[in-house]
């Protein structure tokens, strides 16, 4: 085994150990509770980013500072934060970029130094964290989604009682489970530092896309600028909530079959690729033959583009609109 190609595997592994201790140690840690007084939340923001300034270098500040201002950086930024990830569009960077290299030399490696298998294991890894973002995004908004109904019968039953609406959203922010208590937390913060209410609730909505959430906010405007009963209004809308998650639930039920056979279907081709490629890799290479080249690839690529497809439709028949 050729040293360089060991040194660059074992390099590889303990970053990415590395990158994944981190990683876990971050979405481990507990948040801190919400400040009672704007003095106290203001002193720890500033703590904060003291401790941050002394552990930052100048060239990490320089390759954030420059991604951030992109709009490639900015758009890193947003899919980072409705995956409550802790971390900067620079470090997401590097950290495909220590992908790409790990799962290239490894796909290098047990490829037969294959440079068709090695672009492939690059591919790979530059795919894997984008999916391991997207992946969270969604739980984490179905999570949101799921929890909106209470959040909602918590805030009727402080507007009844008296409470204004930020009391009723910081009454929130302490009662209810994360993920819907971070982000209420995080509204009441800005508000609390002098963001007035409208842009606050922008601000959650651009972390949280969720149509429901969009129909509070927009409930919530509409009564700040013509009066009326929020009460009422966000009890109502609780209960279209409610019935549109049973209805969903039992949608996602009916189609849970259609659902795992396009996911079964779409995995099967690749998984007997990969056993015949383990088996009889002379016959798998007969795609890669340079007198059949041409075929062989154009076989993989219509094959890949079919999959894609049929995986697509049966996706679509599954996602009914609620």
């Amino acid at each position: 085994m050729d040293p360089l190609i060991l040194i660059l595997l074992v390099g590889g592994a303990i970053v990415v150990v590395l990158v994944v201790m981190g990683f876990v140690v971050t979405l481990t840690s507990e948040q801190s509770l919400v400040e009672e007084r704007l003095g106290r939340y203001i002193i720890e923001r500033e703590e904060k980013v003291a401790r941050r300034e002394e552990r930052a270098t100048p060239v990490g500040d320089w390759v954030n500072e420059r991604i951030s201002k992109s709009k490639w950086g900015s758009g890193i930024a947003r899919d980072l934060a409705r995956a409550d990830i802790k971390m900067r569009p620079g470090e997401y960077i590097a950290l495909i970029i220590i992908m790409v290299l790990f799962v290239g030399s490894l796909a290098y490696f047990f490829g037969g130094r294959n440079i068709i298998f090695t672009l492939l294991g690059c591919l790979g890894g530059f795919l894997l964290p984008r999916f391991y973002i997207h992946r969270l995004q969604n739980q984490r908004l179905n999570n949101f989604n799921n929890q909106l109904a209470d959040m909602l019968n918590l805030m009727v039953n402080g507007l009844r009682a008296g409470y204004s609406t930020m009391q009723a959203m910081e009454a929130v922010s302490r009662e209810m489970p994360p993920p819907i208590s971070d982000e209420f937390r995080r509204v009441v913060q800005e508000m609390q530092i002098g963001i007035p209410m409208e842009p606050a609730l922008e601000n959650l909505y651009r972390r949280v896309p969720s149509d429901d959430l969009d129909l509070i906010i927009a409930a919530i405007n509409v009564q700040r600028e013509v009066g009326g009963n929020l009460a009422e209004i966000l009890d109502t809308i609780s209960y279209t909530i409610r019935e549109r998650v049973r209805i969903k639930g039992e949608i996602r039920v009916l189609t849970s079959q259609v659902v795992y056979s396009g996911r079964f279907l779409a995995m099967m081709p690749f998984l007997i690729a990969i056993i015949l490629w383990l088996v009889n890799r002379p016959y798998m290479m007969q795609f890669f033959n340079p007198s059949t080249r041409i075929f062989g690839i154009t076989m993989l690529v219509i094959g890949a583009l079919m999959i894609a497809s049929g995986y697509y439709v049966m996706m679509r028949i599954a996602n009914i609109e609620v």
